[in-house]
Parts: C-alpha cells; sequence; structure tokens
C-alpha cells in the first residue's frame, strides 16, 4: 500500500476503533428504534400505494361498459342473448348478465335481493291468411282457402308481447331461496275499444312461484311452466333453462309441450350431473276448443258433459278432476355441452252418465325424450319428443284427450309432438332454424243409434279434426348493445310456415290449409342481474 493512502488510514483507526468498542459496549437501543419505525412505514406506504392502484383499477373499469358479460341465470323471454358463451339456453327473457360491479336496479331489503325482469316489446306481424289469432299462431285452426278468412292478409302492430316482473334471492338457515313473479299483457279483454280509441291491454300472470334449495334437496311451489316442458340444463324453473325456442310467436312451435299451470315439484340432485324430480301439477279433463283446438263429438245424449266434466273451453276449471297430474323427469347434464332427459306423465280421467249415474275411470298418460347438443363452438342441436294417450292438452291444446263412448265410458286419444332444429351464436347476432308438428291419431266410437259415429277424426268429422300440424320457422334476433347496468335493445325477424291436413276431407273441399307468416320485433330489455350464486 502506498504511504499517502496508509498516513490517512493510521489517522482515523483510533476513532474507527473506539467507535466499535463502544458500540459493543454500550448498545443504541434508540437508533435500533427509530430503524424499525421507518421499516414499519416504508411497509404501511408500501401498502397504501397498493390500495391507490387497485382503486385505479376500479375507476378505469367504471368509466367503460362491461365487456362480453355472462348470461344471467334467470330470463323473462325466449331470445338468448348473442354473444353469450355457448351453454344450455341463456335467454334474453330477464335480467341481463352481471357485470364486475353491482347492477343499479338491484334492490337489497335485508338480506334479499330483488330485481326487475322483463323487456318492452313493439311486434309487427304479418299473415297471407286472416286468422285472426292476434301475434299468436292457433296452429290448429290455420283457415283453408274456401272461406273467405283464406283470402285475407292482416297485419297488426301489438305490444302486448312485453314483460314485467321480479326476482327475489335470499339464504335462509342455509338454504337458497327464489321467488319469481312475470306477467304480460295478453290477457283477455272485455273491452270493445281495444282497436278504436284505446290499447288498454290486461295484465296476465304467466309465472308465480317460490323455489327453496337446501344441499341436494329442492322444493317449488305456485305457478311455473310445466316439467313436462323441455328443459336446457338440469330441472330448473327459471326461463333461462327451459326450451320454448327463440322466437316471437307467443305460442311457440307447433308439437312443442308447453303448459304454465300452479303445482309442487320435488327435486333431489344426487351429483352436478344428475337430478331427478316429481311434480304434481294441476289436472283438467280437456276435449278441445281451446286456441282453435278441435272439440271432440259427443254422444247425442251426453252433450251436457261438455263444459261440465270435460272442459271445451266454455267454462274455466270446471272439471271434476280426481287427482293431479303426476310427472316424473330425470335429467343429465354431463357437461355444459350436453342435456339429455327423459320425462313421463301419469293423468286419470273419471265422469259419470247422468242418465244412470254409471261412473268410469281410465288412466291415461305419455313419455317424452329430449335432448341438446354443442355440436360445434356457439352451434347447439335440439331434439324433442313425445308420446301419449290423453296428453293432447299438453301439446298446446291442439289435441282433446280423450272421447266418450255412447254409455259413458272414456277413450283416451293418442298423439305424438316433435319439434327440433338448431340454434347458433356469433357476436352480437343469433340466429334459430326449427321444425316441428304435432300427429293426433283417430279414435271413434258409435253412438246409441249404432249408425252414428262420434269421438275424433271419424268419416264426414268436422275439417279441425287434424291429422297433423307442422312447422318451419327461422329467424335470427341481431342485439346492438347489451349491458349490466343499461340493458339490451335488440332486434327480431322471424318466418314461419304452418300447415293443418284433418282427417276427413269432404267431396271438393281442400285437402288442407297452410299460412306464412313474418313477425318483426323491436325489444328493450331491462337491465339488471341476479346476486352471485354462493
Amino acid at each position: 500500500m502506498k504511504m499517502k493512502t496508509l498516513v490517512p488510514l493510521l489517522c482515523v483507526w483510533p476513532v474507527l476503533s473506539g467507535s466499535f468498542s463502544f458500540a459493543q459496549d454500550n448498545p443504541p437501543t434508540e437508533i435500533e428504534k427509530l430503524k424499525a419505525v421507518l421499516v414499519e412505514q416504508q411497509r404501511q406506504i408500501e401498502s397504501l400505494r397498493q390500495a391507490v392502484a387497485e382503486q385505479q383499477k376500479m375507476l378505469e373499469s367504471l368509466a367503460k361498459p362491461a365487456a362480453a358479460p355472462r348470461p344471467v341465470i334467470a330470463s323473462t323471454t325466449p331470445m338468448a342473448i348473442p354473444g353469450a358463451p355457448a351453454g344450455p339456453g341463456p335467454r334474453m327473457e330477464a335480467p341481463l348478465p352481471q357485470a364486475d360491479i353491482p347492477s343499479p336496479l338491484q334492490l337489497k331489503v335485508g338480506d334479499v335481493s330483488i330485481i326487475p325482469v322483463g323487456f318492452m316489446d313493439l311486434t309487427a306481424v304479418w299473415r297471407d291468411k286472416n286468422a285472426a289469432s292476434g301475434i299468436g299462431t292457433n296452429f290448429a285452426a290455420v283457415p283453408f282457402g274456401n272461406v273467405a278468412a283464406g283470402h285475407l292478409t292482416e297485419f297488426r302492430f301489438s305490444p302486448q308481447n312485453s314483460r314485467l316482473g321480479f326476482r327475489a334471492d335470499a339464504d335462509v338457515h342455509g338454504a337458497h331461496v327464489i321467488g319469481y313473479n312475470e306477467f304480460d299483457f295478453l290477457g283477455t279483454s272485455g273491452s270493445n275499444n281495444l282497436g278504436v280509441t284505446n290499447g288498454a291491454f290486461v295484465p296476465r300472470l304467466r309465472l308465480y312461484w317460490v323455489d327453496v334449495r337446501k344441499d341436494q334437496f329442492e322444493f317449488l311451489a305456485g305457478q311455473s311452466w310445466s316439467m313436462l316442458v323441455p328443459n336446457r340444463k338440469g330441472l330448473s324453473a327459471l326461463p333461462g333453462d327451459l326450451f320454448y325456442s327463440q322466437v316471437m310467436d307467443v305460442n311457440y312451435l307447433a308439437g312443442l309441450t308447453w303448459t304454465r299451470q300452479p303445482g309442487v315439484r320435488f327435486l333431489y340432485h344426487p351429483s352436478q350431473t344428475v337430478t331427478m324430480g316429481v311434480s304434481l301439477e294441476n289436472p283438467n279433463q280437456y276435449i278441445g276448443g281451446s286456441a282453435g283446438g278441435p272439440v271432440v263429438t259427443l254422444p247425442s245424449a251426453l252433450g251436457s258433459l261438455a263444459g261440465g266434466q270435460f272442459d271445451n273451453s266454455s267454462n274455466v276449471l270446471n272439471t271434476p278432476n280426481l287427482h293431479p297430474d303426476i310427472i316424473a323427469k330425470i335429467a343429465f347434464d354431463p357437461s355444459s355441452r350436453a342435456h339429455i332427459e327423459i320425462a313421463g306423465i301419469e293423468r286419470t280421467f273419471k265422469d259419470v252418465n247422468p242418465i244412470n249415474f254409471q261412473t268410469f275411470t281410465k288412466v291415461g298418460g305419455g313419455g317424452s325424450a329430449n335432448f341438446n347438443f354443442e355440436i360445434a363452438k356457439g352451434v347447439r342441436l335440439f331434439s324433442n319428443n313425445h308420446w301419449g294417450d290423453g296428453t293432447g292438452r299438453y301439446l298446446f291444446g291442439t289435441a282433446p284427450d280423450l272421447i266418450v263412448r255412447s254409455n259413458g265410458s272414456i277413450s283416451p286419444i293418442h298423439v305424438h309432438g316433435h319439434n327440433g332444429g338448431i340454434e347458433a351464436t356469433k357476436k352480437n347476432t343469433l340466429l334459430f332454424f326449427y321444425y316441428g308438428g304435432a300427429y293426433v291419431a283417430p279414435n271413434t266410437a258409435l253412438d246409441a243409434n249404432g249408425t252414428s259415429l262420434v269421438g275424433y277424426g271419424f268419416r264426414g268429422s268436422p275439417n279441425n279434426h287434424n291429422r297433423s300440424m307442422e312447422e318451419l320457422t327461422l329467424g335470427f334476433i341481431q342485439t346492438f348493445w347489451k349491458d349490466a347496468r343499461w340493458g339490451a335493445l335488440s332486434y327480431i325477424m322471424q318466418y314461419q310456415f304452418e300447415q293443418r291436413n284433418p282427417w276427413y276431407i269432404a267431396a271438393g273441399q281442400p285437402s288442407g290449409a297452410h299460412d306464412n307468416t313474418i313477425y318483426m320485433n323491436l325489444r328493450y330489455t331491462l337491465p339488471g342481474a341476479p346476486p352471485p350464486a354462493k
């Protein structure tokens, strides 16, 4: 080492040496405390910095619309939300998907979350036959070409498909409770000036039920879609989890099994992929007459059974039913890309001959096999099939349940309903195509005179005793924008071809009737989203 460097070190070495000796003999506790305070302050500063960064991210997310929001479970219309991830049937009938922030239309009352469901519709419908059925198609009553209605077209605007309601969610004693209400404006009105001075359309109850689920068990009571309606997934009663198509027609599809009625159901979830259940639903001994459906021909001496012991749509809820309709169903969902289900129904009919008071009882029933698969990304294939004896009421009433023989005994009518198709989603566009129909078997008997025929589909029967009703329909839904905070605006268009063919064709009469229908619809869907599942 050079001398000029060594000299300064020798000068300072005693000082440094004394300092180290002092530090060893007299620990500076105050300095250590000061160091600890500085370390803690540094930690707090870092924590504050991270909190500011998180707040900045939240502010940035609030400034932008939610990107690709997930579809909500509940739904209030028959529309799937375009752009939603492929899966079993999210539909645009109810609130919109939940974004990363709470919807302003989600109301908290204590521990209960309440959201609005519904949409505002303006529907335009054009038909090349004057079916006079409003915005719903009466598949069993398409006009023949030998009547004036078969030579007239019709056009109308209507807001009646608009829907309003609410959904309430709560967790009570370890169970999740959902209350659901929904109504539209397709109710029967006694006013005669609906098209003259005031379109005062009447609200109509669609759904009103409560569902309680705890662990593997679930119970539902109230008015809901029948459990015989095909599901898109599981056995859920929420509209978005059911299949009643994406069409604008408020009577949906020919051959589809559906009704909305009061009842109770019990469900069991043995695993994440299997659900089984039994429902007890409102019964009704139906011989036709609803929504243009044909009425069976009764024996001449038993005409009083119509509207009293059997529903012919002239009286409401007067039929003396023996017990509820019993429906059992099991669903398999091995993945979000597949759903398979099997269902069965048992019904019992009973009447009394008013002449000799002899009673008759007959059991009817049927079964359904339904499935849907995602065959490509955003493309889903559906097939729904039903066979039954005495289940015509569940085919939108397009077929009667039964005929009555001259002695008062009951014979169920065999029916078959089927429909299927494809739904494809690409960004904000949804395309749909369906084909379906219903087949009604003839069922005849001799009247008491031994010569006249009664029942359904006999030689000389009315031309609305249909052998078959078929429908082909296609369309699209274009969503202009959607957001969990603001709602959605969509345009819907549908083309529909229907045809029906009777069992008996009189000489010189047409062999069938057909109709072409076009729907155009502008829809605003209310914002909102249910709380996240726990």
